[in-house]
């Protein structure tokens, strides 16, 4: 979910489809919306000089897309080899099942459900790949299943929808977890300060070549839309409907059932702490 096409302060970036890092390209689904931004981004990663491939969300079910990632990498002289899932929204993974079918690859995620192969992904795994390393992190909050990839030689992350190209994303409640977001922010930071990650490939919306910047400005939007919460609920608005219509007022009317769920993975961790 994005709460407007762009906020103030927010980095700006570039709508990419095409190469993105001399290991990325984005294969742009045609699924356009307010919720999705300019589509899906389908990410086809590989090592220059192999002729294997990595596709992380394949998107929705859409075979016409599905087709267009195989015959990109088919053009770049490639392979699929792997299939990668930041997190199992249709939007991203939908298009798993038939994309396996015509890859013959085997899907990889954190949550079983959604593994087309015998092995799940966790916490410090390395992926390689014709030369390509991928390092798993997991990043919950978004969904609980959220994963990051990070690719070290592009100084880069995958982040599916736990940091957008543009406007900020939900906490989709109650299997998202506020607490959990923020430590997954957190945690990114770490990338950008201990391992010079500067760029962000989204799960929608633009690259983003300022990696801390586009950190701290999620994790200051979220402090401050928490403490719009807790302020509108001392002055009496209860519900989460009611504090939505309070606290997003300046956003889009249809965005506000995502933001809802925002809304009410706030409320669960101000109670938590005692704060409301």
């Amino acid at each position: 979910m994005s709460d407007a096409a762009a906020l103030p302060g927010q980095p700006r970036g570039l709508v990419v489809s095409g190469p993105a890092t001399a290991r990325a390209v984005n294969v742009l689904a045609p699924n356009p919306s307010a919720m999705t931004l300019d589509g899906t981004n389908t990410w086809l990663l590989s090592e220059p000089g192999s002729d294997l491939a990595v596709v992380v969300d394949p998107g929705p079910l859409d075979e016409g897309h599905l087709r267009h990632v195989v015959e990109t990498a088919e053009k770049l002289g490639k392979r699929i080899a792997l299939t990668l899932l930041t997190h199992g929204h249709p939007d991203h993974a939908e298009g798993a099942g038939l994309f396996a079918e015509l890859t013959g690859t085997a899907v990889r995620a954190l949550d079983p459900a959604l593994r087309l192969g015998d092995e799940g992904l966790g916490a410090g795994d390395v992926l390689e790949v014709g030369g390509l390393e991928v390092r798993v992190v997991p990043t919950p909050g978004h969904t609980s299943d959220s994963l990051s990839f990070h690719l070290p030689a592009d100084r880069a992350v995958l982040t599916g929808d736990t940091i957008l190209g543009r406007g900020t994303t939900m906490v989709a409640h109650p299997d998202g977890r506020l607490g959990d977001y923020l430590d997954s922010l957190r945690r990114l930071r770490s990338l950008t300060v201990d391992d010079g990650v500067h760029t962000v490939l989204p799960g929608h919306g633009p690259v983003l070549e300022d990696a801390q910047g586009a950190v701290e400005f999620y994790l200051a939007h979220r402090a401050n839309r928490l403490a719009q919460v807790e302020t509108a609920v001392e002055s009496g608005h209860r519900t989460a409907a009611e504090v939505v219509a309070h606290v997003y007022a300046d956003v889009d009317r249809s965005l506000w059932p995502a933001a809802e769920l925002s809304v009410r993975a706030q409320l669960e961790y101000l109670r938590e702490r005692g704060l409301v």
